[in-house]
């Protein structure tokens, strides 16, 4: 069966403009690549430690992989949140871990000053879903010549990100993945609708399934966000049959005492269980090849 990355459902044009699987970090390319890491930079020992143990079970696995943590968490829920370390010393920390575990690095921004100096550390920028209509924001971050990884509005609908991957391309950005994390269902309630990740790729580029984000309640404690992370497993699950090019895991040594997005975060040491949930069924798709719409 032909993969929906080269099949019709993708227009010419739209293929030929979008060549960009070998400039996301082998995201699209043959194999899965687990971004993952803690929500927040705590320090840079529990992150080492962290990329350490991912790395390893990613190789295991014949995964690729890509750390990822936030220097600076400007969408608390509360003015009295932790943020972490800031942007020169979550810098410095990052830089360490990269040296120290040999991993590339993905971590996000929120204005449009930090794109050129983050890109001097990280091997990809990524853009927060609150902010992935912002312009100014997309077009620093393009060109910095960096691989882009949007995550896509809980508000909007996936075909509305076309105009998002324009702005990245037209900007000399090396390469776009569009990220799924959920849509708003109400209030403190996130939906995830499956739909989405085949009209993405639609768009020619790869997708990427953020199973943490996914399973959060925001807000939902009041001074900061919920969740559920018992549905991480069978969300990943379903998103890995539909065909995904990557996977967007939070993950932390005790998740119930990290400083960000804990409710949702999966504990480390549940993390090889779950990655052999994630390649028993993404070796299934790929062997069916990605569903997209010209199957009639």
């Amino acid at each position: 069966m032909e993969d929906a990355r080269t099949s019709g459902f993708q227009s010419d044009e739209t293929c030929e403009n979008n060549k960009m699987s070998g400039h996301t970090l082998g995201i699209g390319g043959d194999r899965l690549v687990i971004a993952a890491g803690p929500c927040m930079l705590e320090s840079p020992e529990l992150g080492a430690g962290v990329a350490e143990k991912l790395s390893r079970a990613c190789e295991e696995r014949g995964f690729g992989y890509i750390f990822k943590a936030s220097f600076d968490k400007a969408n608390r829920t509360s003015i009295r949140s932790e943020r972490g370390p800031g942007l020169e010393k979550g810098l410095e920390w990052l830089a360490e871990i990269k040296r120290e575990i040999k991993v590339p690095i993905l971590t996000d921004i929120h204005e449009p000053f930090q794109a050129e100096r983050v890109a001097e550390v990280a091997d990809m920028l990524q853009i927060p879903a609150f902010l992935c209509r912002q312009t100014d924001l997309l077009v620093e971050a393009s060109k910095t010549g960096r691989p882009i990884n949007v995550k896509k509005a809980q508000f909007l609908a996936p075909e509305d990100m076309a105009s998002v991957v324009e702005k990245c391309m037209d900007s000399g950005a090396a390469g776009v993945v569009l990220c799924e994390r959920g849509t708003s269902f109400g209030y403190h309630r996130l939906v995830v609708d499956y739909r989405s990740l085949v009209l993405m790729r639609s768009l020619g580029v790869p997708v990427m399934f953020d199973a943490t984000h996914s399973v959060q309640s925001p807000g939902g404690l009041g001074g900061s966000s919920g969740g559920d992370r018992r549905f991480v497993l069978p969300l990943v699950r379903a998103a890995l049959a539909v065909g995904v090019d990557s996977v967007f895991l939070e993950v932390h040594p005790t998740p119930d005492e990290a400083k960000s997005d804990g409710p949702n975060m999966v504990p480390l040491h549940a993390v090889r269980a779950l990655l052999d949930q994630i390649e028993a069924f993404d070796k299934l798709s790929r062997k069916t090849g990605f569903a997209g719409l010209d199957w009639l």
